[in-house]
Protein backbone atom coordinates (compact mmCIF):
# COMPACT_ATOMS: atom_id res chain seq x y z
CA UNK A 1 0.00 0.00 0.00
CA UNK A 2 1.21 3.60 -0.56
CA UNK A 3 3.06 5.15 2.36
CA UNK A 4 2.12 8.53 3.80
CA UNK A 5 5.24 9.92 2.11
CA UNK A 6 4.12 8.56 -1.26
CA UNK A 7 0.64 10.04 -0.82
CA UNK A 8 2.19 13.41 -0.06
CA UNK A 9 4.36 13.16 -3.19
CA UNK A 10 1.39 12.41 -5.47
CA UNK A 11 0.15 15.64 -7.01
CA UNK A 12 -0.84 17.11 -10.37
CA UNK A 13 2.15 19.29 -11.22
CA UNK A 14 4.68 19.34 -14.00
CA UNK A 15 7.83 17.49 -12.98
CA UNK A 16 11.23 18.09 -14.52
CA UNK A 17 13.04 14.88 -15.41
CA UNK A 18 16.55 14.70 -16.83
CA UNK A 19 17.84 11.56 -18.51
CA UNK A 20 21.64 11.52 -18.55
CA UNK A 21 23.28 9.71 -21.46
CA UNK A 22 26.85 9.25 -22.67
CA UNK A 23 28.42 7.44 -25.64
CA UNK A 24 27.66 3.72 -25.55
CA UNK A 25 24.53 3.94 -23.37
CA UNK A 26 21.99 1.13 -23.65
CA UNK A 27 19.27 2.21 -26.07
CA UNK A 28 16.29 0.62 -24.31
CA UNK A 29 17.28 2.24 -21.02
CA UNK A 30 16.62 5.58 -22.70
CA UNK A 31 13.67 4.82 -24.96
CA UNK A 32 11.82 2.74 -22.35
CA UNK A 33 11.67 5.41 -19.63
CA UNK A 34 11.02 8.15 -22.21
CA UNK A 35 8.01 6.19 -23.49
CA UNK A 36 6.66 5.66 -19.97
CA UNK A 37 6.89 9.35 -19.13
CA UNK A 38 5.37 10.38 -22.45
CA UNK A 39 2.42 8.01 -22.09
CA UNK A 40 1.86 9.18 -18.51
CA UNK A 41 1.66 12.81 -19.60
CA UNK A 42 -0.83 11.86 -22.32
CA UNK A 43 -3.03 9.94 -19.87
CA UNK A 44 -3.06 12.84 -17.44
CA UNK A 45 -4.16 15.19 -20.22
CA UNK A 46 -6.86 12.75 -21.37
CA UNK A 47 -8.17 12.59 -17.81
CA UNK A 48 -8.31 16.39 -17.64
CA UNK A 49 -5.57 16.51 -15.05
CA UNK A 50 -2.73 19.04 -15.15
CA UNK A 51 0.89 18.13 -14.75
CA UNK A 52 3.01 15.46 -16.33
CA UNK A 53 6.67 15.35 -17.22
CA UNK A 54 8.97 17.93 -18.78
CA UNK A 55 11.83 15.73 -19.98
CA UNK A 56 15.27 16.82 -21.13
CA UNK A 57 18.29 14.84 -22.28
CA UNK A 58 21.66 15.72 -20.78
CA UNK A 59 25.14 14.45 -21.63
CA UNK A 60 28.75 15.40 -20.94
CA UNK A 61 28.44 17.57 -24.05
CA UNK A 62 25.30 18.72 -25.86
CA UNK A 63 24.63 17.16 -29.25
CA UNK A 64 24.02 13.67 -30.67
CA UNK A 65 24.93 10.87 -28.25
CA UNK A 66 25.61 7.48 -29.88
CA UNK A 67 24.10 4.45 -28.16
CA UNK A 68 25.12 0.79 -28.19
CA UNK A 69 23.03 0.39 -31.37
CA UNK A 70 22.71 2.39 -34.58
CA UNK A 71 20.57 4.94 -32.74
CA UNK A 72 21.75 8.29 -31.40
CA UNK A 73 19.77 10.63 -29.16
CA UNK A 74 20.16 14.40 -29.11
CA UNK A 75 21.27 15.86 -25.80
CA UNK A 76 19.99 19.40 -25.40
CA UNK A 77 22.01 20.32 -22.32
CA UNK A 78 25.57 19.68 -21.16
CA UNK A 79 26.19 18.40 -17.64
CA UNK A 80 27.99 21.59 -16.64
CA UNK A 81 24.82 23.57 -17.42
CA UNK A 82 22.41 21.16 -15.76
CA UNK A 83 20.47 22.53 -12.82
CA UNK A 84 18.65 20.47 -10.20
CA UNK A 85 15.60 18.76 -11.73
CA UNK A 86 12.99 16.82 -9.77
CA UNK A 87 14.32 13.51 -11.07
CA UNK A 88 17.55 12.39 -12.68
CA UNK A 89 17.93 9.04 -14.42
CA UNK A 90 21.37 7.79 -15.48
CA UNK A 91 21.44 5.15 -18.20
CA UNK A 92 23.75 2.15 -18.05
CA UNK A 93 26.25 0.79 -20.56
CA UNK A 94 27.48 -2.66 -21.47
CA UNK A 95 31.14 -1.58 -21.23
CA UNK A 96 30.64 0.20 -17.96
CA UNK A 97 34.24 0.09 -16.73
CA UNK A 98 35.40 1.91 -19.86
CA UNK A 99 32.57 4.42 -19.45
CA UNK A 100 33.61 5.10 -15.85
CA UNK A 101 37.16 5.93 -16.91
CA UNK A 102 36.04 8.02 -19.88
CA UNK A 103 33.17 9.92 -18.24
CA UNK A 104 34.91 11.48 -15.24
CA UNK A 105 32.69 14.53 -15.63
CA UNK A 106 29.61 12.44 -15.01
CA UNK A 107 31.14 10.95 -11.86
CA UNK A 108 31.99 14.45 -10.66
CA UNK A 109 28.45 15.62 -11.36
CA UNK A 110 27.04 12.70 -9.37
CA UNK A 111 29.36 13.48 -6.47
CA UNK A 112 28.62 17.21 -6.31
CA UNK A 113 25.02 17.50 -7.54
CA UNK A 114 23.53 14.04 -7.01
CA UNK A 115 22.80 14.54 -3.29
CA UNK A 116 20.72 17.64 -4.12
CA UNK A 117 18.42 15.85 -6.57
CA UNK A 118 15.11 14.89 -4.90
CA UNK A 119 15.02 11.61 -6.82
CA UNK A 120 18.25 10.30 -8.33
CA UNK A 121 18.06 7.01 -10.22
CA UNK A 122 20.67 4.78 -11.83
CA UNK A 123 19.44 2.36 -14.47
CA UNK A 124 21.19 -1.00 -14.74
CA UNK A 125 24.97 -0.41 -14.70
CA UNK A 126 24.37 3.30 -14.20
CA UNK A 127 24.69 2.30 -10.54
CA UNK A 128 28.47 2.18 -11.08
CA UNK A 129 28.50 5.97 -11.54
CA UNK A 130 26.66 6.52 -8.26
CA UNK A 131 28.93 4.03 -6.50
CA UNK A 132 32.07 5.68 -7.90
CA UNK A 133 30.77 8.99 -6.58
CA UNK A 134 30.22 7.48 -3.11
CA UNK A 135 26.45 7.90 -3.17
CA UNK A 136 25.81 4.19 -2.60
CA UNK A 137 28.16 3.74 0.34
CA UNK A 138 26.38 1.77 3.05
CA UNK A 139 23.25 1.50 0.90
CA UNK A 140 21.46 -1.40 -0.74
CA UNK A 141 21.52 -1.20 -4.53
CA UNK A 142 20.39 -3.15 -7.57
CA UNK A 143 22.02 -3.67 -10.95
CA UNK A 144 21.89 -6.14 -13.80
CA UNK A 145 22.47 -9.66 -12.44
CA UNK A 146 25.41 -10.17 -14.80
CA UNK A 147 27.23 -7.13 -13.34
CA UNK A 148 26.38 -7.69 -9.67
CA UNK A 149 29.66 -9.40 -8.80
CA UNK A 150 31.67 -6.68 -10.54
CA UNK A 151 29.80 -3.97 -8.66
CA UNK A 152 30.28 -5.84 -5.38
CA UNK A 153 34.01 -6.41 -5.92
CA UNK A 154 34.75 -2.88 -7.10
CA UNK A 155 32.65 -1.23 -4.38
CA UNK A 156 32.60 -3.51 -1.31
CA UNK A 157 30.95 -0.78 0.74
CA UNK A 158 27.78 -1.15 -1.36
CA UNK A 159 25.20 -3.77 -0.36
CA UNK A 160 24.50 -5.22 -3.81
CA UNK A 161 21.16 -6.96 -4.33
CA UNK A 162 21.65 -9.15 -7.39
CA UNK A 163 18.02 -10.22 -7.50
CA UNK A 164 15.80 -7.17 -7.05
CA UNK A 165 14.09 -5.44 -9.97
CA UNK A 166 14.77 -2.08 -8.33
CA UNK A 167 15.67 -0.73 -4.91
CA UNK A 168 14.91 2.59 -3.24
CA UNK A 169 17.32 3.89 -0.60
CA UNK A 170 16.04 7.28 0.44
CA UNK A 171 16.16 9.55 -2.61
CA UNK A 172 18.51 7.15 -4.43
CA UNK A 173 16.98 4.51 -6.71
CA UNK A 174 18.78 1.76 -8.61
CA UNK A 175 17.39 -0.81 -11.02
CA UNK A 176 18.28 -4.10 -12.64
CA UNK A 177 18.98 -4.47 -16.34
CA UNK A 178 17.35 -2.99 -19.42
CA UNK A 179 13.57 -3.58 -19.12
CA UNK A 180 13.76 -3.02 -15.34
CA UNK A 181 14.24 0.65 -16.24
CA UNK A 182 10.62 0.58 -17.42
CA UNK A 183 9.48 -0.95 -14.12
CA UNK A 184 11.37 1.72 -12.19
CA UNK A 185 9.89 4.54 -14.27
CA UNK A 186 6.40 3.09 -13.80
CA UNK A 187 7.05 3.20 -10.06
CA UNK A 188 7.91 6.90 -10.42
CA UNK A 189 4.66 7.49 -12.33
CA UNK A 190 2.71 5.69 -9.64
CA UNK A 191 4.38 7.73 -6.94
CA UNK A 192 3.79 10.99 -8.80
CA UNK A 193 0.42 10.47 -10.49
CA UNK A 194 -1.24 7.50 -8.81
CA UNK A 195 -1.68 3.82 -9.50
CA UNK A 196 -4.39 4.21 -12.13
CA UNK A 197 -2.14 6.27 -14.41
CA UNK A 198 0.77 3.84 -13.94
CA UNK A 199 -1.40 0.85 -14.81
CA UNK A 200 -2.82 2.66 -17.84
CA UNK A 201 0.72 3.24 -19.09
CA UNK A 202 1.60 -0.42 -18.46
CA UNK A 203 -1.40 -1.43 -20.58
CA UNK A 204 -0.29 0.94 -23.34
CA UNK A 205 3.08 -0.76 -23.38
CA UNK A 206 1.44 -4.21 -23.37
CA UNK A 207 3.14 -5.16 -20.14
CA UNK A 208 1.47 -8.12 -18.43
CA UNK A 209 2.47 -7.02 -14.98
CA UNK A 210 4.05 -3.92 -13.52
CA UNK A 211 6.75 -5.68 -11.50
CA UNK A 212 7.45 -4.25 -8.05
CA UNK A 213 10.99 -3.66 -6.86
CA UNK A 214 11.14 -6.53 -4.41
CA UNK A 215 10.38 -9.11 -7.07
CA UNK A 216 13.08 -11.41 -8.41
CA UNK A 217 14.75 -10.61 -11.73
CA UNK A 218 14.01 -14.21 -12.74
CA UNK A 219 10.85 -16.26 -12.49
CA UNK A 220 11.06 -20.03 -12.18
CA UNK A 221 9.97 -20.40 -15.81
CA UNK A 222 12.59 -17.94 -17.07
CA UNK A 223 15.26 -19.81 -15.16
CA UNK A 224 14.00 -22.98 -16.81
CA UNK A 225 14.22 -21.38 -20.25
CA UNK A 226 17.93 -20.80 -19.60
CA UNK A 227 18.36 -24.53 -19.07
CA UNK A 228 20.30 -26.50 -21.69
CA UNK A 229 18.27 -29.73 -21.87
CA UNK A 230 15.09 -29.01 -23.82
CA UNK A 231 13.40 -31.91 -22.04
CA UNK A 232 13.60 -30.20 -18.69
CA UNK A 233 12.15 -26.99 -20.14
CA UNK A 234 9.28 -29.07 -21.54
CA UNK A 235 8.63 -30.60 -18.12
CA UNK A 236 8.47 -27.12 -16.55
CA UNK A 237 6.00 -25.96 -19.20
CA UNK A 238 3.91 -29.10 -18.68
CA UNK A 239 3.83 -28.55 -14.91
CA UNK A 240 3.02 -24.86 -15.26
CA UNK A 241 0.04 -25.62 -17.49
CA UNK A 242 -1.41 -27.90 -14.79
CA UNK A 243 -0.81 -25.97 -11.58
CA UNK A 244 -4.48 -26.17 -10.62
CA UNK A 245 -4.25 -29.97 -10.58
CA UNK A 246 -3.05 -31.96 -7.53
CA UNK A 247 0.08 -33.25 -9.24
CA UNK A 248 2.17 -35.96 -7.62
CA UNK A 249 5.77 -36.88 -8.30
CA UNK A 250 4.65 -40.17 -9.80
CA UNK A 251 2.18 -38.44 -12.15
CA UNK A 252 4.81 -35.98 -13.38
CA UNK A 253 7.34 -38.75 -14.02
CA UNK A 254 4.77 -40.96 -15.77
CA UNK A 255 3.59 -38.14 -18.02
CA UNK A 256 7.19 -37.52 -19.11
CA UNK A 257 7.91 -41.23 -19.67
CA UNK A 258 10.54 -41.22 -16.96
CA UNK A 259 11.07 -43.02 -13.70
CA UNK A 260 10.76 -41.05 -10.48
CA UNK A 261 14.45 -41.56 -9.82
CA UNK A 262 15.51 -40.34 -13.28
CA UNK A 263 13.24 -37.30 -13.14
CA UNK A 264 14.44 -36.35 -9.67
CA UNK A 265 18.08 -36.74 -10.62
CA UNK A 266 17.64 -34.65 -13.78
CA UNK A 267 15.79 -31.85 -11.97
CA UNK A 268 18.31 -31.69 -9.16
CA UNK A 269 21.21 -31.57 -11.61
CA UNK A 270 19.64 -28.88 -13.79
CA UNK A 271 17.74 -26.68 -11.32
CA UNK A 272 19.28 -27.51 -7.96
CA UNK A 273 15.88 -28.54 -6.62
CA UNK A 274 13.59 -31.56 -6.69
CA UNK A 275 10.56 -31.69 -9.01
CA UNK A 276 8.16 -31.09 -6.12
CA UNK A 277 10.16 -28.16 -4.78
CA UNK A 278 10.16 -26.70 -8.30
CA UNK A 279 6.41 -27.26 -8.55
CA UNK A 280 5.99 -25.32 -5.32
CA UNK A 281 8.07 -22.46 -6.75
CA UNK A 282 5.90 -22.41 -9.87
CA UNK A 283 2.79 -22.21 -7.71
CA UNK A 284 4.30 -19.40 -5.71
CA UNK A 285 5.13 -17.52 -8.92
CA UNK A 286 1.53 -17.93 -10.09
CA UNK A 287 0.16 -16.84 -6.72
CA UNK A 288 2.41 -13.77 -6.62
CA UNK A 289 1.26 -12.69 -10.06
CA UNK A 290 -2.39 -13.10 -9.06
CA UNK A 291 -1.86 -11.24 -5.79
CA UNK A 292 -0.25 -8.29 -7.53
CA UNK A 293 -2.25 -8.15 -10.75
CA UNK A 294 -5.76 -8.94 -9.51
CA UNK A 295 -8.06 -8.24 -6.58
CA UNK A 296 -9.06 -11.89 -6.24
CA UNK A 297 -9.71 -13.12 -2.69
CA UNK A 298 -6.96 -15.24 -1.17
CA UNK A 299 -8.94 -18.48 -1.38
CA UNK A 300 -9.40 -18.08 -5.12
CA UNK A 301 -5.73 -17.13 -5.57
CA UNK A 302 -4.74 -20.30 -3.71
CA UNK A 303 -7.08 -22.42 -5.85
CA UNK A 304 -5.82 -21.01 -9.15
CA UNK A 305 -2.19 -21.43 -8.09
CA UNK A 306 -2.79 -25.06 -7.13
CA UNK A 307 -2.58 -24.88 -3.34
CA UNK A 308 -5.01 -27.17 -1.55
CA UNK A 309 -6.15 -24.39 0.77
CA UNK A 310 -5.37 -20.76 1.44
CA UNK A 311 -3.81 -21.92 4.71
CA UNK A 312 -1.34 -24.08 2.78
CA UNK A 313 -0.50 -21.08 0.61
CA UNK A 314 -0.05 -18.92 3.71
CA UNK A 315 2.35 -21.41 5.31
CA UNK A 316 4.32 -21.75 2.08
CA UNK A 317 4.66 -17.97 1.70
CA UNK A 318 5.76 -17.65 5.33
CA UNK A 319 8.43 -20.28 4.79
CA UNK A 320 9.68 -18.97 1.44
CA UNK A 321 9.26 -15.20 1.76
CA UNK A 322 8.77 -14.57 5.50
CA UNK A 323 5.49 -12.87 4.53
CA UNK A 324 1.88 -13.92 4.40
CA UNK A 325 0.12 -13.63 1.01
CA UNK A 326 -1.89 -10.73 2.39
CA UNK A 327 1.27 -8.93 3.51
CA UNK A 328 2.96 -9.70 0.18
CA UNK A 329 0.10 -8.05 -1.69
CA UNK A 330 0.13 -5.05 0.64
CA UNK A 331 3.89 -4.56 0.37
CA UNK A 332 4.45 -5.10 -3.33
CA UNK A 333 1.18 -4.25 -5.08
CA UNK A 334 2.18 -0.58 -5.46
CA UNK A 335 5.64 0.89 -5.20
CA UNK A 336 9.10 -0.68 -5.06
CA UNK A 337 11.22 -1.73 -2.12
CA UNK A 338 12.28 1.19 0.07
CA UNK A 339 15.29 1.11 2.36
CA UNK A 340 15.74 4.13 4.62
Amino acid sequence: MPTEQDRAETSDRMRRVTLILYPGFKTLEATGPLSVLGYATQHLAAAGRPGGYDVQIAAPEAGPVPSDTLMSIEATVALRDLGVPDTVMIAGAARIEEALEREAALVDWCRTSGPDVPRCAALCTGSFFLAEAGLLDGKRAATHWNYADRLRQRFPQVEVDADAIFVRAGQIWTSAGVTAAIDLTLAFVEQDCGRDIALAVARDMVMYLKRPGGQSQFSTLLTGQMSDPAGMRDVLDWMNARLDQPLTLEEIASAQGMSVRTLTRAFTAEFGASPMATLERLRCDRAKALLLDTDLPLKLVAFRAGFRTDEQMRKTFRRRFSLSPRDYRARFATSGTQVD
